[in-house]
């Protein structure tokens, strides 16, 4: 049974991707939508990215899979690597759609304790559904394990939002 869609979801594509590779396996991001849906009751699912053009095809992939995209500019650094941060971009999301918006609870999707303040906002306010981490129990930062009771560690449901090989 679908839980009513209540909830949103803010992702940290970057921890997300990278997150689960080095715990050994690839998120189909189409299951994992559909598992933020069916099992998190989440109507909307932000991802945040850093725009790179000619990546186009693949921004289209996540829409079609019912992601809504947040871009970031990117620029290469001194060697060259494209950077996006996002984090700032997360945040201030999640506090306008609190003020703003009538969701009933908030999902974080990282381990990055960078996000350690935003989840403790939401904590506060009773609005943090789920930290669902994308690294393991040891890898996850520890400011967020110590502020969130409410963790799942994506390799644990690896089964579930995995890509097929």
């Amino acid at each position: 049974m679908l839980r009513e869609l209540r909830n949103v979801a803010y992702i940290d594509n970057t921890n997300l991707h990278k997150g689960c590779e080095a715990e050994g396996f690839n998120i189909d991001y189409k299951r994992f939508r559909v598992y933020l849906k069916e099992k998190l009751g989440v109507n909307i699912a932000y991802i945040f990215i850093g725009y790179v053009p000619g990546n186009e095809e693949r921004y289209r992939k996540f829409q079609e899979c019912g992601y809504t995209l947040i871009f970031k500019p990117t620029l290469p650094d001194g060697n060259g690597r494209i950077k996006g941060n996002c984090d700032a971009e997360l945040v201030l999301q999640a506090v306008r759609d609190y003020y703003e918006s009538n969701f009933e609870k908030m999902i974080i999707v990282s381990s990055d304790g960078d996000f350690g303040c935003l989840v403790k906002f939401l904590q506060e306010r009773s609005k943090l559904e789920l930290v669902l981490s994308p690294r393991g129990k040891n890898k996850c930062s520890s400011l967020i394990k110590r502020l969130s009771s409410k963790i799942t560690f994506l390799p644990e449901i690896r089964g579930i939002i995995e890509k097929n090989k």
